[in-house]
């Protein structure tokens, strides 16, 4: 019997989110900064028993990589993204696999049994959100499940791979491993920063990963986190950082590396290692307050939505408003989510 064959091959941390609104007082008790993402230290574990006792909060399913899948999934037919990451043997996986169902994406979970699915405390104050993670069976991602007869053949049949920084927290072989079957393979590889830390305090892990990456994506603080670790002389140039991470060496040199670096309400930023001199800049369509409900994924909405638009065969440019249109209705919703049934966004 012949494996499935999907479009898309995307790997990350599957997280169940767990959102409360205004956050203010989390904030201070805690030490977060409002617009930020985080790994869980022993200090904010008491965050999840607190908000989900004494706050009104909000579940729903999360993880970057899994966020941006869906998005692929929201633009591309039926049955084109598949899915893995690590979960525990417990119902947080269950309610995730269901609402990868319900929006167009196969779960091939790694499940690490006896733990629990990992999750993401979103504090919400205004239109910024700060993450809080802990990744539970996430962190326990065995390799071996990319090379087991299930998971080997989406692999191979995949046209695009998807692997979100988050990932590199704990699964850098992992990435690798799909990471340089995809170059030799001819197949596009995406890359996403996720968050200031993974630059700052990761960077030997992103600049092995760097090299196999057509496709990078990320926003200005991160670009930033990214220009301060690797000692960059502009720190703030979101044009000179996007050309500096386009020009670093790539394994696979006959597909020159494009960069997108977005930047909330402010133009989104291209560059392509084909020509570094011309700074594509993409402006964005404004929203009123009004519109805006929840600022929790939009990052991860439109790279789902440029990574499935380019997929379906839409130039640098297209994919680029595709994104911005995704990203554009997430924060009208809450949570990571989009507007159902599907609007066409092509």
């Amino acid at each position: 019997m012949s494996s499935p064959s999907y479009s898309l091959f995307a790997m990350g941390n599957p997280l169940l989110d767990i959102q409360v609104r205004n956050g203010e007082a989390l904030l201070e008790k805690y030490t977060l900064k409002s617009n930020d993402a985080i790994l869980a230290s022993e200090s904010h574990a008491p965050i999840y028993e607190e908000i989900t006792s004494k706050h009104d909060v909000t579940y729903v399913a999360g993880g970057a990589g899994q966020n941006s899948a869906r998005a692929a999934a929201y633009v591309l037919p039926p049955n084109s993204v598949v899915y893995t990451g690590a979960v525990g043997s417990d119902d947080l996986a269950g309610q995730l696999r269901a609402a990868n169902e319900r929006e167009g994406v196969d779960s091939k979970y790694y499940v690490v049994n006896g733990e629990k699915t990992g999750a993401c405390a979103v504090v919400l104050t205004n239109h910024d959100r700060s993450l809080v993670t802990t990744l539970r069976a996430a962190e326990k991602f065995d390799k071996a499940h990319l090379s087991s007869p299930t998971i080997a053949p989406l692999i191979d049949n995949a046209k695009y791979i998807y692997v979100g920084g988050f990932f590199l927290t704990h699964g850098i072989e992992s990435a690798l491993l799909v990471a340089k079957k995809a170059s030799l393979a001819g197949k596009v590889f995406v890359t996403n920063l996720s968050a200031p830390f993974i630059p700052q305090f990761f960077k030997e892990q992103l600049d092995s990963l760097l090299p196999y990456c057509d496709i990078v994506i990320g926003n200005e603080s991160e670009a930033e986190s990214y220009a301060t670790a690797q000692g960059l002389p502009e720190t703030k140039n979101l044009a000179a950082i996007a050309k500096y991470i386009a020009a670093s060496p790539k394994a696979n040199p006959s597909r020159p590396r494009t960069v997108v670096i977005t930047h909330g309400n402010q133009p989104t930023i291209v560059v392509s290692a084909e020509n570094l001199e011309n700074v594509k800049v993409f402006p964005i369509q404004p929203l009123s307050d009004s519109q805006i409900v929840d600022t929790n994924g939009a990052g991860d909405m439109f790279a789902g939505g440029f990574v499935g638009a380019l997929i379906l065969g839409k130039s640098t440019d297209e994919a680029v408003e595709v994104g911005h249109k995704l990203g554009a209705m997430c924060v009208g919703q809450i949570g990571s989510q989009l507007k159902w049934p599907k609007e066409n966004v092509l």
